[in-house]
């Protein structure tokens, strides 16, 4: 037998879910939020900014230069999910447990 929390829950969910899809429907039948003129596609939000043509005059003085060794993204990249994994399993115990 489900409880009532567990019902509301599940019917809040439920409502999420719809108006969620709904609205991304929606939201690409009307193609909101794409530039005209710079057809990307899906990542057109991201490449808008800098057309094609002047990405060579782009001034780089001043910029960001990363000294940090690519291995060492990887390291924690791979540490991250690490952690993650285990914070999920321990989620998971912990809900067995209860």
């Amino acid at each position: 037998m489900m409880s009532k929390n567990h019902k509301i829950f599940k019917v809040i969910t439920i409502v999420v879910v719809v108006i969620t899809l709904f609205l991304a429907g929606w939201i690409m039948a009307n193609q909101l939020g794409l530039v005209e003129g710079y057809d990307f596609g899906a990542g057109a939000y991201f490449y808008a900014d800098i057309p094609t043509e002047q990405y060579s005059e782009i001034d780089r003085e001043g910029v960001y230069q990363n000294t940090i060794p690519k291995w060492i993204f990887y390291v924690f990249f791979f540490a991250w999910g690490y952690l993650m994994w285990r914070l999920w399993i321990w989620v998971e115990n912990r809900g067995k447990n209860h």
